[in-house]
């Protein structure tokens, strides 16, 4: 076994190696970052915090079947319902009524700005951050950070043919909303056409690096 993968540096901090939690904490904030700062705006550092203290009090749970990044991802999905569960119950309606199949991040919070070049990374950002937050996680788990929908499912506890369905209709509805936004035809042309490219060069402009 390698001994610098996610699975090693689990067991190895699981053992008492502070050096290997801080390096797969090294590895995978950029992630974490790129979630919460396309849907939560000021609150973006209390959750990433918030995340990865959930992840260590958890590592005793943590078994070497589970991928860490899938653990990690699952636990900031959960922070990031508890917290639009507490911004609306701060705006006086109950927790219960946060629906992030139909409720959108634009509609809840303030996401961090975002800069991006391009006017197809534009149109793509926008109609992204008008997705529902079920759908915008999917896609944003999918195209910025890779994943397959096995491990979607992993992360939010969906099954595999439900994580599928997840991915397609969100796309679907990405879609729909890039051809609403759209000033002209051939951007929402030029942006359907290459979706995968334009989301693989905004995902690196998320955190300003490139």
């Amino acid at each position: 076994m390698n001994g610098d993968d996610d699975a090693a540096l689990v067991v190895a901090w699981q053992g008492g190696d502070r050096e290997a939690g801080k390096r797969l904490f090294e590895r995978h904030y950029p992630g974490v970052a790129r979630f919460f700062r396309n849907k939560v705006g000021a609150a973006e550092q209390d959750l990433i915090q918030r995340t990865f203290l959930a992840c260590v009090e958890g590592l005793p749970r943590l078994r070497g079947a589970a991928s860490f990044r899938s653990y990690l991802f699952a636990i900031a999905y959960k922070v990031l319902c508890k917290h639009f569960a507490r911004l609306r119950r701060d705006r006086g309606r109950a927790e219960a009524d946060v629906d992030l199949e139909t409720e959108t991040a634009h509609g809840l919070a303030s996401p961090t700005q975002i800069l991006a070049g391009r006017e197809e990374q534009k149109l793509l950002l926008a109609a992204l951050r008008r997705l529902p937050v079920d759908y915008q996680v999917a896609l944003e788990l999918h195209y910025w950070e890779g994943m397959t929908a096995a491990e979607l499912g992993e992360v939010l506890d969906l099954p595999l043919g439900t994580a599928k369905t997840r991915i397609r209709r969100g796309r679907e509805l990405l879609e729909e909303l890039m051809a609403t936004l759209a000033d002209s035809k051939e951007l929402l042309e030029s942006t359907r056409a290459n979706l995968e490219v334009w989301a693989r060069q905004l995902r690196a402009q998320v955190l300003g690096d490139g």
